[in-house]
């Protein structure tokens, strides 16, 4: 079963689930009772805190964290644990195309760069709470995205300037895989 977001980011193969970790879990646990999926499929777009990487590409990720820029700036702490992953890689390695999650945008770029050293690269809003759910009834699950924009101040901006061509690309990309 394929899953999106939605408000702004809707998919015609997609039901929606809500914007953020919150919305996003409820719903989807919801959803999951009423659909009884075999999979989850989340699609959607994402900002990318290497600004070295180009825009508008679709990758595909089974990991993801919760971790706040307060974190970051050691002006918090959590004793939750804040990542997870559904790929089977050994402990030594670490997965690919990590999602960061929270319910606020990245607009500070020294910030973004602390998140590429961790090895985390991208950020969408509802991935951590997806995995979340998938993991708690044992559902496999992955996420579809597409880069629209890198992390800085005018973030905002470019993700609006984007967005719409990173729909289409999705929208294309999912009519693929699906045959």
């Amino acid at each position: 079963m394929i899953y999106c977001a939605g408000r702004i980011e809707n998919f015609s193969s997609a039901k929606s689930i809500g914007v953020g970790l919150i919305e996003s879990a409820m719903k989807l646990t919801q959803l999951i009772f009423y659909d009884k999926p075999s999979e989850i499929v989340f699609v959607g777009t994402c900002g990318c805190y290497d600004d070295s990487k180009p825009l508008l590409e679709i990758f595909e990720s089974q990991s993801a964290t919760n971790i706040e820029l307060s974190f970051l700036q050691n002006d918090s702490y959590t004793p939750l644990d804040n990542c997870i992953s559904l790929e089977n890689v050994s402990h030594e390695t670490l997965p690919k195309n990590i999602i960061n999650s929270s319910n606020y945008i990245t607009t500070n770029a020294n910030l973004a760069q602390r998140f590429t050293k961790l090895g985390i690269l991208y950020e969408n809003m509802e991935f951590f709470s997806v995995l979340q759910v998938a993991k708690h009834y044992e559902i496999p699950a992955l996420g579809i995205f597409c880069t629209t924009n890198h992390i800085h101040k005018d973030t905002q901006k470019e993700f609006l300037t984007h967005h719409k061509k990173a729909m289409q690309k999705l929208e294309e990309y999912i009519r693929t895989k699906n045959g």
